[in-house]
């Protein structure tokens, strides 16, 4: 007797846990544990920087904070990402504003959940591996935007308007800044430029502000460049999980018009019923002004330290990199004619991996694609002292046979 079908949709594993999942299947250890080196995955370390404020190994709470939660966010946590936002970057916005979600990823599959199906989403040709999967599952119409060795995956505005131009659909666009993958980073007039195309009568975006901390020479957000949040459509998408360092808090939050928080608080009662008050107690904490401006520095100073540092190495080793400043990859093509798969098959027996290239190809080409030999490579979780460990295995590996 066979067994019954799911009544389910099915779909695969998001890009990176495919990885993750493939690497348990082949070394019975989950990439992250003791003993294996996390090069294809998005998460910093979790130990106390240098120069960086203790984190938090406590949470208080009463008894009134076993109730639920309100539905956008606790007013403590709303109240230290409002200030966060008005004191670095001058922004206007108040707690209306704001909505809390459990992580970065809830909060973008939110505003794709309710975007109006007569949007196009503008996404570049290489983006952040989820991103497919969302706009694939969710039936959203997309155009991809240029980003590629021919341009040095450095899109600019011109391409968002060409490709706006030709056709007559509203237009949405979704992209990470600082870039997961390649680290690119748009700043000052060319970030303008970006804010005032989504602010735009039939347009609108989402700015994923994951790695917001990880840009070279100081942080950068899009709110510096909003006039009148409130007038656009226009989502701006942080977390505590990169630049606060804690992942495990699944906390996050989107900064928009009054209107569109409207509709998060009432997708919350139907669908999240908030997010855990232990968690937005703890990054409250993480949050005040004196906290996290040691927290700023100290992460921007680590991260770019090692990021020049693996550049080096990996340049010795013959990749060719295209890594903009911000971030913690490194992304680049390998050399010879390698493969990213055949490099995953290698480091494997290392108890080691890295992101394909083709797993960030919003177009999905395969291993015989544009972005077969190119991959994303991780130092967001490795510790100094690890450095000569990790480069002999890559160069071990990348030179194998």
């Amino acid at each position: 007797m066979s067994a019954q079908a799911s009544v389910l949709k099915q779909f695969p594993p998001m890009g990176i846990y495919e990885i993750l999942f493939s690497f348990l299947d082949t070394t019975n250890s989950y990439l992250g544990t003791n003993g294996t080196h996390p090069w294809a995955q998005g998460f910093p370390l979790t130990s106390r920087l240098p120069g960086a404020p203790a984190l938090p190994d406590n949470v208080s709470f009463s008894s009134a904070d076993m109730k639920y939660p309100p539905a956008t966010g606790a007013p403590e946590l709303l109240g230290v990402i409002r200030d966060y936002y008005n004191h670095y970057y001058g922004a206007k916005i108040t707690t209306d504003n704001i909505a809390i979600f459990p992580g970065g990823r809830p909060a973008i599959f939110a505003i794709l959940s309710f975007l109006n199906k007569n949007n196009e989403v503008l996404i570049e040709e290489t983006e952040y591996t989820p991103y497919f999967d969302v706009l694939k599952l969710l039936e959203c119409q997309t155009k991809l935007i240029p980003s590629n060795e021919a341009n040095g995956f450095r899109p600019t505005i011109t391409d968002y308007k060409r490709a706006s131009s030709e056709s007559d659909a509203s237009k949405f666009v979704i992209k990470s800044n600082p870039c997961n993958p390649t680290g690119v980073t748009w700043i000052e007039d060319e970030l303008k430029e970006l804010v005032e195309f989504c602010s735009g009568d039939d347009h609108g975006g989402i700015i994923d502000e994951a790695y917001e901390f990880f840009h070279d020479p100081k942080p950068v957000s899009a709110i510096e460049h909003v006039k009148d949040l409130n007038e656009t459509n226009l989502f701006i998408v942080g977390a505590a999980t990169k630049g606060l360092q804690v992942p495990g808090m699944r906390t996050g939050w989107v900064i928009a018009s009054e209107k569109n928080i409207e509709i998060f608080r009432n997708y919350s009662s139907l669908a999240l019923g908030g997010v855990s008050r232990a968690s937005q107690i703890y990054v409250s904490k993480m949050l005040g002004l004196d906290r996290v401006d040691q927290s700023r520095k100290a992460v921007g100073n680590y991260f770019n330290a090692q990021r020049k540092r693996y550049q080096t190495a990996l340049e010795e080793m013959g990749v060719t990199l295209y890594t903009g400043p911000g971030g913690f990859y490194h992304w680049g093509r390998l050399p010879n004619g390698l493969k990213a798969s055949e490099l995953n098959t290698r480091l494997f027996k290392h108890n080691a991996a890295i992101l394909p290239g083709t797993l960030c190809d919003m177009a999905r080409r395969g291993d015989d694609g544009p972005m077969g030999e190119l991959f994303r490579f991780s130092f967001g979780a490795l510790l100094e002292e690890e450095f000569d460990e990790t480069v002999k295995i890559l160069k071990d590996c990348i030179t194998e046979g």
